[in-house]
């Protein structure tokens, strides 16, 4: 069991902060103070737009009230719920546990109109489980085409091993997900198209690590990229059916091991453009955006 610790100082709620990309609105990052404890309070970026406008981000959505945007959320970190709603437990399914942790900002190390630093504590059940350097910056690429660029560590600063995990390393194949997720509106045109350099549609790229995976709705696409190797080797969770949602997973079929004093580090890069890319333009734009 992970044992209580000295916390850093609380700090008071911070108000919403506005990134922009060459002086053009684009994210709102925002820490909300209404969130009750089964969502698993933690702060994320909504609305993201393109640079025309158009938003690619949906949260508190009445299908799934706990996906918030675009952040970092783990449905288990050593039995804690950071992600909100139901638990996934072996041989019994969805559960409603009281086991939901929360992200609680401590300080910004910087803070800019194109970007931040953040260190954040993750605490459940008043006991420290880990500590968070979140970095996030908006980058400009082309007209049409930004990139937020994400990158979160995550540190074990107690005395004893953790391990994360999903619902797939509980029981549920398939359900890996956990770590940066974005979570995409719906449309009434139906779902976005997903794909990858070499393949096609949710069933194929579901479950796989890709250099790249690009969701296409309706005005809209979204490419992300793994930017470390870690983060290259984590498979996609996709969703396109059931809801539009793309994350990168850190314990897709067994759970990834934190020892003591140790950070798991990963780092995301996201194209966000406006209008319909087809699989030559979105490689395109990783280049620009990975160089």
């Amino acid at each position: 069991m992970t044992q209580p610790m000295t916390q850093p100082m609380p700090q008071p709620v911070p108000q919403p902060l506005v990134l922009r990309c060459d002086g053009r609105p684009v994210a709102r990052y925002v820490h909300p103070d209404d969130l009750p404890a089964r969502l698993s309070p933690r702060p994320y970026l909504h609305p993201v737009t393109t640079l025309g406008g158009t938003p690619v981000t949906e949260a508190r959505p009445a299908d799934h009230l706990h996906h918030l945007g675009v952040g970092v959320a783990v449905p288990d970190v050593a039995g804690h719920n950071f992600w909100g709603g139901r638990t996934y437990v072996r041989d019994r399914g969805p559960v409603e546990l009281d086991n939901h942790g929360e992200q609680r900002h401590t300080g910004w190390k910087l803070r800019d109109a194109d970007g931040f630093v953040e260190d954040l504590v993750w605490t459940a059940g008043g006991a420290e489980v880990l500590r968070e350097r979140r970095t996030v910056a908006a980058v400009p690429l082309t007209a049409s085409a930004w990139a937020l660029d994400t990158v979160f560590a995550l540190t074990n600063t107690g005395d004893e091993d953790l391990s994360i995990g999903s619902p797939a390393t509980n029981g549920r194949p398939g359900a890996g997900y956990g770590g940066f997720f974005w979570r995409a509106p719906q449309h009434p045109a139906g779902p976005p198209a997903v794909f990858t350099a070499d393949a096609e549609g949710e069933a194929a790229v579901h479950g796989r690590p890709a250099g790249w995976l690009a969701l296409r709705g309706a005005g809209w696409t979204l490419v992300f990229a793994g930017a470390t190797g870690d983060t290259r080797r984590d498979p996609w969770f996709v969703r396109t059916g059931e809801y539009p949602g793309v994350g990168s997973s850190l314990a897709w079929s067994a759970r990834l091991p934190l020892p003591a004093g140790e950070s798991a580090v990963r780092r995301v890069v996201t194209v966000v453009a406006d209008g319909a890319l087809d699989r030559a333009e979105a490689a395109a734009l990783v280049r620009k955006a990975l160089p």
